[in-house]
């Protein structure tokens, strides 16, 4: 086997266990908090601040850790260290989190330390593994299989723990009975996989280390400045991959599963269901999507996902809106939430694309490529996008008064973890604190979750069909043009 067949196949594997961990942080953190925890206002504000200021701050780190990749030089390459060091140390973070007894104030400080470790640890190998793909392939065909399969199979990780977690912390399937045990022994079971499946890029995938015979660059804010400023269209895609993402982190940032619990009962595996098929559509698109690529161009692709996700969101308005609660309703908002699902993911993978795409044009302005530098921008852009995400949530949850009611079921949950309740009784009495919810304060999460969304994401394509010009033909020449000046020297 090839070495370019070895890197398709191990260094997507090695994203699985990384995005369950992100999936478990990052979307579940809140319901944690909220179901396993009463808050006061005051400390609802806290937890936000928090979120906020670490993303921030982590978002701000990312450009920094790209530097300090480029400058490593090991026998094992510029990567792979950091790979590593990343998800061990991650998971040990992650595991205290969700096995803490603290509650109340101290819990509040023990969160902000921990969230603000996770933002350190999550960086190292976050930045080092999507570094790596400019660095496995220069062929433009090839970095977009490459691209397609690391995102399935981030997906598959992240999809795998969106299905499984509020299936196994939520109703008569929680693990232990209650959510506070269900969320300490999945997040042992995570904290193992994803060290375990980092291995498959260390072992099995091999980057071009041709720059490490060049001198470490210096770790300097303006080396970071410079790259990023100096590259016009760097500067776009960076704007339109974040008004993309903090639309697209809404639904799974929680205010999709508490809508469908105010809704349709607090049952995990309902919001299981929904979005397991809402995602079912992501999986198929990311296998067909280096075909698709062959065939059609990125800006005809992009408009036909704005509008794919722009139907998917007017159906789950209008069902959510019209229509009484039922089975029925179920299954027409998940059909919509998939369709929107597809076009944002699909938007997603091609921004990622397009961000790398920069390297090489960025190669041809100034003369060096910055990869980590460049490959940085996506998870500072994401976790960018995230801080203006949790305050959408938390702006949603005070206006809807959600912790009204999740306070009264955090008590119930604690109660059935101390022996106080059995099980039936706890899901009888939580039936009836969710019987009280106002249809108001449902439609105003339903809002909150397709109105918003759709206008980041129409905000997104409209500038990206505008603005960003790094399109096949024009990075073909860029690599011809990089090739030619290469063969003269």
């Amino acid at each position: 086997m090839n070495q370019h067949k070895k890197n398709l196949i191990y260094y997507p594997l090695g994203t699985v266990g990384r995005d369950m961990v992100y999936a478990l942080f990052t979307n579940y953190i809140m319901l944690f908090i909220l179901y396993t925890r009463s808050l006061t206002a005051a400390q609802l504000g806290a937890v936000t601040a928090i979120m906020v200021a670490a993303r921030i701050f982590d978002a701000l780190n990312d450009p920094i850790m790209g530097n300090i990749i480029e400058r490593t030089r090991s026998r094992w390459g510029k990567f792979k260290p950091w790979m590593l060091i990343g998800v061990l140390s991650t998971s040990v973070v992650v595991y205290l989190v969700f096995n803490t007894d603290l509650t109340g104030w101290n819990f509040i400080i023990f969160f902000g330390v921990i969230y603000f470790m996770y933002s350190i640890t999550y960086t190292m190998h976050d930045i080092s593994y999507w570094g790596m793909i400019p660095a496995l392939t220069q062929d433009g065909d090839e970095r977009n299989s490459l691209t397609a399969r690391a995102t399935l199979f981030a997906g598959i990780g992240g999809t795998l723990a969106s299905i499984l977690i509020p299936l196994l912390t939520a109703g008569e399937f929680a693990i232990g009975g209650n959510a506070k045990t269900a969320y300490g022994r999945i997040a042992l079971v995570i904290c193992i996989l994803a060290p375990a499946f980092i291995l498959f890029p260390i072992f099995g995938a091999r980057e071009n280390r041709d720059d490490m015979q060049k001198e470490a660059p210096k770790v300097s804010l303006k080396k970071i400045v410079k790259t990023i400023g100096g590259n016009d269209q760097l500067l776009w895609i960076c704007l339109i991959f974040l008004l993309q993402e903090i639309g697209n982190g809404i639904v799974l940032g929680g205010v999709g599963s508490n809508y469908i619990y105010f809704e349709f009962g607090y049952e995990g595996g309902l919001y299981s269901t929904f979005t397991t098929i809402g995602m079912a559509a992501t999986a198929v698109l990311m296998v067909i999507y280096p075909a698709l690529s062959k065939k059609y161009h990125r800006q005809p692709l992009v408009k036909f996902m704005g509008i794919a996700a722009t139907i998917g969101y007017i159906i789950q308005l209008g069902c959510g809106v019209i229509m009484p609660s039922s089975t029925l309703k179920f299954w027409v908002l998940t059909f919509g939430f998939m369709l929107a699902n597809l076009g944002q993911y699909g938007l997603y993978l091609i921004m990622m694309i397009s961000i790398i795409n920069t390297v090489e044009y960025n190669e041809l302005k100034h003369g060096t490529r910055d990869e980590a530098i460049i490959a940085s921008m996506r998870p500072f852009l994401t976790k960018l996008s995230s801080s203006f995400t949790v305050i959408i949530t938390t702006v949603s949850y005070l206006i809807c008064q959600v912790t009204a009611y999740t306070n009264r079921i955090s008590e119930l949950e604690t109660q059935a973890e101390t022996g106080a309740l059995d099980a039936e009784t706890k899901s009888a009495q939580i039936a009836a604190v969710i019987g009280e919810v106002g249809k108001t304060q449902k439609i105003g999460l339903l809002v909150a979750m397709t109105v918003i969304p759709c206008a980041f994401m129409l905000a997104s394509v409209t500038l990206y069909r505008k603005y960003y010009k790094l399109d096949e033909e024009r990075y073909d020449e860029i690599c011809e043009q990089l090739n030619a000046k290469k063969a003269t020297e």
